[in-house]
């Protein structure tokens, strides 16, 4: 497998588009840990204090939004939701603050689309980085892939969760 950029890296490269499809109904990824266990005791974002909220990942967001990329999110979920799936939504205010669209598809409004097996980013219609899963949520690794007919695969899947999804302000958990 070839050596895989840093997450900012191609994001710095991505001239006109990032989207990012989520397929998990959790995830237990270390920089997160902290962050969730919080919001299980009560803690919530404030969304008047922007210096609290993620960091840099928000400022990476936002500037590349800035300098004219479009970044957008999809989640497919089962419903009822997790309580992680709750902690992601309750925070995508912050997503949304720094530029990015997200929206939502609950999984049984998905059954009919063709979707890659990994969740991915997709950057400007040619570039995949695959996000690699163990059972438990925590994270096995980037996969980096750039043949046209996966990134076709990855693209059309998106586009496809996107016009069924549900644009976060009126999708409740």
């Amino acid at each position: 497998m070839p050596n895989v950029p840093d997450f900012s890296e191609l994001l710095a490269g991505a001239r006109h588009s990032a989207v990012h499809l989520e397929m998990r109904d959790s995830y237990w990824v270390e920089k997160e840990k902290g962050p969730f266990a919080e919001w299980q005791a009560g803690v919530r974002l404030d969304r008047d204090d922007r210096a609290t909220w993620w960091r840099p990942w928000l400022d990476l967001i936002a500037d590349s939004v800035a300098r004219g990329v479009e970044i957008r999110r999809a989640r497919i979920v089962s419903e009822p939701v997790t309580e992680y799936i709750r902690f992601e939504h309750s925070g995508t205010f912050t997503n949304i603050a720094a530029g990015e669209q997200v929206r939502w598809l609950p999984r049984r409004l998905a059954s009919d689309l063709a979707l890659p097996g990994n969740d991915f980013w997709l950057f400007d219609g040619r570039l995949v980085r695959f996000n690699h899963f163990t059972g438990d949520g925590t994270s096995a690794g980037p996969e980096i892939r750039d043949e046209p007919a996966v990134a076709k695969l990855c693209q059309d899947a998106f586009e496809a969760v996107w016009e069924r999804a549900i644009p976060h302000q009126q999708y409740t958990v």
